[in-house]
């Protein structure tokens, strides 16, 4: 197993800060692990509600939860969106005697509950799959690229059972996990529509065309859409759009977040398959953009693209600076017409081309080519990629 001492490093500095701290993300990405570090799951202020026992512990929250002291976890806290209310009464006693590390999978649910019951208490944070920097070889960049992050998936002896796993996850995601959040839809017909719009990954998200490949009306794809980026499965990278005379693109671009889902999917279980498949630029640029979206702590993340052609693949917000990032799987980057006009359009303070060579340069002034490999480095990432 890798160490996730930088995660956990996060995770203990916002319970010491916040009186709730909700950390998200898919599941089985490593949300129990990191927390069963900070609390053995045998302690009574463990509780785990995929454990019928703990969930009936929690029949009366506030009587259940009130006497505890120290650090308290939730896991799966989605399973019961009343307790937000109690936590919001629990985090507001003058001697605070206890802090509360709540753990969810529906990101849509999390969003709403907390928006509305606990407001300005609770402090969030997202984890991912192992990412570049924690590997302990480069050699194995290629293996977390296929396989990718969800930790069972990387860590298994064999790329056939490594495949299966996320064949097995999927399935059980939507069969198993989405009914238990209360989202009811049929199973065979989210199943479809997850391998079809893997085949659109990397792509402006257009709802009519996989809308008649089903035989369903454009507001079901939509939903279905929504589901699966709720379940963290899938991201809308949203359009920015610049006070400009141009058309400029309006819907959001699509990316399955994990690699070797989105391989799963599109039924790629080797290196050699993903280095002949149609997809292979795509995925590569979908790894990196989730690679740096996990390290990098923005809410504004977008993409840029106008109706003449120019587009920039990668636009974000951060440390007072707005900054633009191009994915290039070529040995030779250069300066392109989209990269002058977002430049010159949207006043970027700098762009970087990602590429998978080894040095780094100067494109031209405020743009220059990085190598991959710097996303694998550790430290402050936005610095790496913008000194």
């Amino acid at each position: 197993m890798l160490d996730r001492t930088d995660y956990l490093q996060q995770l203990q500095q916002a319970i010491d800060r916040s009186r709730i701290v909700l950390l998200a993300g898919a599941r089985q990405c490593g949300k129990t692990t990191l927390a069963r570090r900070l609390l053995s799951v045998d302690s009574a202020n463990y509780f785990d509600l995929e454990n019928p026992t703990d969930l009936a512990r929690l029949d009366d929250p506030m009587t259940a939860l009130s006497p505890l002291k120290g650090l308290v976890v939730i896991d799966e806290v989605q399973r019961r969106p009343e307790l937000f209310p109690v936590l919001r009464v629990l985090a507001d006693r003058e001697n605070q005697p206890a802090r509360f590390l709540v753990l969810g999978s529906a990101s849509g649910e999390l969003q709403r509950q907390t928006s509305e019951s606990l407001a300005g208490r609770v402090e969030r944070l997202t984890l991912s799959g192992f990412g570049l920097h924690e590997l302990e070889s480069s050699d194995d960049e290629s293996t977390l690229w296929l396989r990718g992050g969800f930790p069972l998936s990387y860590l298994a002896t064999t790329d056939e059972q490594s495949f299966q796993w996320r064949k097995s996850f999927a399935q059980a995601l939507v069969e198993r996990d989405l009914p238990t959040w209360g989202v009811r839809v049929p199973i065979a017909a989210l199943l479809r529509f997850w391998a079809m719009v893997s085949h659109y990954h990397g792509q402006t998200w257009q709802s009519a065309e996989p809308a008649t490949s089903m035989g369903v009306d454009q507001k079901t794809v939509r939903r279905y859409l929504d589901i699966l980026t709720d379940a963290f499965m899938i991201r809308q990278l949203q359009p920015y759009f610049a006070n400009i005379k141009k058309r400029q693109v309006k819907s959001p671009k699509i990316y399955i977040r994990d690699s070797g889902i989105l391989h799963e999917r599109l039924g790629i279980d080797t290196q050699k398959a993903l280095l002949q498949h149609p997809k292979l630029g795509a995925s590569w640029e979908g790894f990196l953009i989730e690679q740096i979206l996990a390290r990098v702590n923005t809410d504004e993340a977008y993409f840029w693209a106008t109706h003449q052609g120019a587009e920039i693949d990668l636009l974000i917000n951060h440390a007072s600076l707005f900054v633009g990032i191009e994915f290039k799987r070529t040995d030779t980057p250069g300066m392109t017409p989209s990269i002058r006009n977002a430049l010159s359009d949207l006043k970027l303070d700098r762009v970087v081309v990602i590429y998978p060579g080894a040095k780094r340069f100067p494109l031209a002034e405020n743009v220059e080519a990085v190598p991959s490999k710097t996303i694998a480095m550790p430290g402050n990432l936005f610095s790496l990629l913008f000194p």
